[in-house]
């Protein structure tokens, strides 16, 4: 059984998703920028801090920390993350910050991550079996 923080907070974040979904729609499309004169430099990839991401990663075990969890609506199961490769979670919550990944919650959640979070929180989920 969930405990009602966990729900309330669940349904803050969906909520939270939604209505920033709305209000993405409902702006302006913007002009494209003009195309750079040059590639810009590949970025380094961020190390990650896998204590850090224990830290950060409490909230995440509230719903992938479950063995045999389904969410409510949709309904679904929740993946495990522990012990998934550190290039894919990086992947992963990388695409839901930016959209390219579509889950309300995840998205809302991935929103308030740094790309040092998202480092901290993959390199330690990895190591999690």
């Amino acid at each position: 059984m969930m405990r009602p923080l966990m729900i309330a907070a669940c349904l803050a974040l969906t909520t939270a998703a939604f209505a920033s979904v709305a209000q993405d729609a409902q702006a302006p499309a913007t002009p494209a920028a003009a195309p750079a004169a040059t590639a810009p430099a590949a970025q380094p990839e961020t190390a990650g801090n896998a204590a850090r991401g224990r830290e950060l990663a409490y909230t995440c075990h509230g719903c992938h920390g479950v063995v045999g969890y389904r969410n409510a609506y949709p309904n679904y199961r929740v993946p495990k993350i522990g012990g998934q490769s550190q290039q894919y979670l990086l992947s992963a919550l990388t695409g839901y910050k930016t959209g390219a990944r579509k889950h309300p919650t995840m998205q809302a959640q991935a929103q308030s991550f740094s790309e040092q979070d998202i480092a901290d929180l993959a390199a330690y989920l990895s190591t999690v079996k």
